[in-house]
Order: C-alpha cells, then sequence, then structure tokens
C-alpha cells in the first residue's frame, strides 16, 4: 500500500501520516449548523473528507468517522423566533434534507454522527474542569473561556494579538477579563432552549460543542480534524484551547486538514449579490454525482471557483465516462482492485485532480479496446476505479435518463423506446426519409439517439 501524506494545518507542510493507532483511526469533522437547506459551501467539506475517508478504509482496517450535527445556535434560536416554530422541528427537518442532499452527493455516512444537544452533559463536565484549573471564570451567568491563560493560544492560526482580537468574531463586553475570551456556557432568556447547569439555565458556546464530542468518541488525543478553512479562526484555536487546557496540555488532534475557500464566477458566495446556491437548488440543475466532480475537480486546498456551466461540463464528462460502460455493458463481468496508480495520486494529499486525469485514461483505454477479451479487463479497472471515487452508484441507462427539475415535459422511456422500434422498423424497410423524421422529433424534444454495433441507445440532452 502507498504512504499517506496529509498537508497538516498546524505545521503548514505536507507530513507523512502516522497514526496514534493503525488499527484504529479516529477522524473528526465539523458539521452543519441545522437551520436552513446545506449550501454550496457545505457540499465541499462533505465530499472532501468523504474522499479522505475512503482512502483511509482503504489504508486501515478501521477507521472512525464521527461528524456532528449543530442543532443549537442563536441562527436556529432567531429562525424559530421569526417562523414560531419549535426549535427542535426546525432541526429535524433541516437534518433529513441535509442527509438527503449529501446522499446524492455519494457521499458514505459518518459512522458517528453526535447531536449537540444530546451532549449538554458532557460540555458541562468539561467546563466545570477548565473552571476548576482556572482557565475558566463567571462573569454575570456566563462562563468564559479566558484565553490568556493559555500560553501558546493562536498557534494553529499564526495571529497575532490584534488580529485575534479583531477576527474572534466575539462579543465585547464589559464583563470580560479579556476582549479575546469567549463564551463556554451563556444564559437562556425564558422564551429561548435552555438547560440547567450549576450556573443557571443556559445553552453551550459552539466551540465547546464540538470539543466535548470529539472527547467523547474519539479521546483525549486523536488523528485528524477536518474542515474547511473559515474554521481556522476561532472555531478550531478555540476547540484546541478548550480541549488542551482540559487535558494538561494534550493535543486535540495531531494533523488538522482543512479544504479552500469556494467562489461563485470569481465573486464570494452572498445572498445579496444574489450568487448563493443552495445543494438542493444544484440537484435541480445536474445529478449529483456531476455536482460531486465539480467538487473534486481542483485540489481540495486550493480556491474552487463554481459555475452552472462547470457543473453542465461535469455532467458532460460523466456522459462519456457512463457512454463508456454503457457501450461495453455485454462484455463478461470481471472485477478488479483499485488501480494502484490512482490510489497512490490520492495517497498523496489528496491530489483528486490527477485522480480525475487518470479515470479520463481508462475511459480512453477502453473505449479502443475492440474485442471483449480485451475489453473485460479494462471496463472492470475503469469501474473499480470510478466506484472507489465515488461515481458510477447507478446503472447507465439510468444515468441517461435523468433531466432537470422543471423540463418541459417529454415523451416517457416507454414513448421514446416505442419510438426506436418504429424508426428500426423504418431502416429495415429502407423508408430512411421516416427514420431520420423520428430521430429529428426526438431531438427537438431533449432525446438523444446512438446507433452502435449493439443497437441504438438513448440519452436525454
Amino acid at each position: 500500500m502507498p504512504t499517506l501524506y496529509l498537508h497538516n494545518t498546524l505545521t503548514r507542510q505536507k507530513e507523512v501520516f502516522n497514526p496514534i493507532d493503525p488499527n484504529r483511526i479516529g477522524m473528526y469533522v465539523c458539521g452543519p449548523t441545522v437551520y436552513d437547506f446545506a449550501h454550496l459551501g457545505n457540499a465541499r467539506p462533505v465530499v472532501v473528507f468523504d474522499v479522505l475517508y475512503r482512502v483511509l478504509k482503504k489504508l486501515y482496517p478501521h477507521v472512525l468517522y464521527v461528524r456532528n450535527i449543530t442543532d443549537i445556535d442563536d441562527k436556529i434560536i432567531a429562525r424559530s423566533k421569526e417562523t414560531d416554530e419549535p426549535f427542535t422541528d426546525i432541526t429535524n427537518r433541516t437534518a433529513q434534507a441535509y442527509h438527503e442532499d449529501i446522499a446524492a452527493l455519494n457521499a458514505l455516512p459518518p459512522d458517528i454522527e453526535p447531536w449537540c444537544t444530546k451532549h449538554i452533559p458532557d460540555m458541562l463536565a468539561m467546563i466545570q474542569v477548565l473552571l476548576d484549573k482556572g482557565h475558566a471564570y463567571l462573569a454575570e451567568g456566563h462562563v468564559l473561556f479566558h484565553v490568556p491563560s493559555m500560553e501558546n493560544y493562536g498557534a494553529l492560526s499564526r495571529r497575532s494579538r490584534d488580529e485575534q482580537i479583531a477576527g474572534a468574531r466575539v462579543e465585547v463586553a464589559p464583563y470580560k477579563k479579556d476582549p479575546s475570551d469567549f463564551v463556554l456556557w451563556k444564559p437562556s432568556a425564558p422564551d429561548q432552549p435552555g438547560w440547567d447547569s450549576p450556573w443557571g439555565r443556559g445553552r453551550p458556546g459552539w466551540h465547546l460543542e464540538c470539543s466535548a464530542m470529539s472527547k467523547k468518541y474519539l479521546g483525549v488525543t486523536f488523528d485528524i480534524h477536518g474542515g474547511g478553512l473559515d474554521l481556522i479562526f476561532p472555531h478550531h484555536e478555540n476547540e484546541i484551547a478548550q480541549s488542551s487546557c482540559a487535558h494538561d496540555g494534550a493535543p486535540l488532534a495531531n494533523y488538522w486538514v482543512h479544504n479552500g475557500f469556494l467562489t461563485i464566477n470569481n465573486d464570494k458566495m452572498s445572498k445579496s449579490l444574489k450568487n448563493f446556491f443552495t445543494i438542493r437548488e444544484l440537484l435541480a440543475v445536474a445529478p449529483g454525482e456531476a455536482l460531486r466532480l465539480t467538487l473534486m475537480s481542483s485540489h481540495y486546498r486550493q480556491p474552487l471557483d463554481f459555475s452552472i456551466d462547470t457543473l453542465r461540463k461535469a455532467k458532460a464528462t460523466l456522459d462519456k465516462w457512463y457512454g463508456a460502460l454503457r457501450n461495453t455493458s455485454a462484455v463478461p463481468t470481471q472485477t478488479a482492485d483499485i488501480p494502484e496508480a490512482l490510489l497512490e495520486a490520492l495517497c498523496d494529499d489528496l491530489n483528486t485532480p490527477q485522480a480525475i486525469a487518470l479515470v479520463h485514461e481508462y475511459v480512453n483505454d477502453l473505449n479502443r479496446a475492440q474485442t471483449p477479451d480485451e475489453q473485460a479487463p479494462l471496463r472492470a479497472r475503469l469501474l473499480a476505479a470510478g466506484t472507489f471515487l465515488g461515481f458510477f452508484e447507478q446503472e447507465p441507462e439510468a444515468w441517461f435518463r435523468w433531466k432537470p427539475t422543471g423540463e418541459q415535459e417529454g415523451p416517457s422511456d416507454s414513448e421514446i423506446e416505442a419510438l426506436i422500434a418504429k424508426r428500426l422498423e423504418a431502416k429495415k424497410a429502407k423508408n430512411y426519409a421516416e427514420s431520420d423524421r423520428i430521430r429529428d422529433q426526438l431531438a427537438a424534444q431533449g432525446v438523444l439517439l446512438e446507433d452502435g454495433p449493439q443497437g441504438t441507445s438513448w440519452k436525454r440532452g
């Protein structure tokens, strides 16, 4: 097996991955805050860490992948107030939609998906430890982490003291000992969700939630912590502070892996610019596998500029990949292991562009093969490579029959098949004018015919 290399944000270097225990790999990735449909920015880390999860599962006998659901947050409370709907109804409905959307991206589910509100006792216990060790203090119903109590605070983001305060996204309140101190526990008003605690009824701070849940399922120190670049500061920096100070300086994670930013037509995603796409909206434009391919087309650490045009190009690429499978569907079935070159590309800090380039080569090799004996092993290699990357989750015929949501109703599958049969009869009778008329009729309705040695196949354009 090839050696896995990962870029570690903590050291700013690509390093050999040396797990704590090769028989039990632990990975924690920050999940969604469930108050609205997941957007494209949420989709990128889902796909990135799904690829890493697949690689880890290939290399190691047991991998424990934990991705949380944040189901208590000020945004959720605000949405509940706006809609006059119980916050649990909002979070349950939104989480279900999230699961449906990322399933369409062929992302494997995590092994454990903890919900924050189910782990309040774990959070209360960690707060008490931080209080006892002198890293936290009480102030006007709040419990706050005292940032100056940690000597090496800021090692992950490498921000100066002034930058930490400017970018902390924390409320500058008179009861804080230091402007950069952040909330571990905050009081809840009577009309807000809250839980009893030794410091009064309230709710946890966002950073605390991940520290408590990762510790519960992965231990004090685990292998990999992942998320988007936007989470490095303050979220991941504060997770490190809480966890390390609660556990006598022990590191929270040995490798910090972050995916790059995403833009829309070279502009930052923004609702005000009306360039804000949800996953659900994009799944109405192209199949989930096309969105997955788009998100994998750039190296995960690099910026990714998205447009509807790039999504459509990804769909066209997958048409070629699926087309190679459809054209060889009659060859004897063989199985193959993941190509070594493809696994080596992914082990080089998840080089998905190189992996995709290899799949293009496999498609070309299969298309050039002439006989079933030549095609069978090449088809098996393509299937093994594509499936490992999260593609080919459906039969080629089903792929080519997909059409965008809301597209004007065209002929049904059975109507198309009937017209193809009628066209075949016309060709046998050498009535080529009628044959061409049927082809043109279907083309006008968005159905493209392809004549081959095995007969006529079709796809929706």
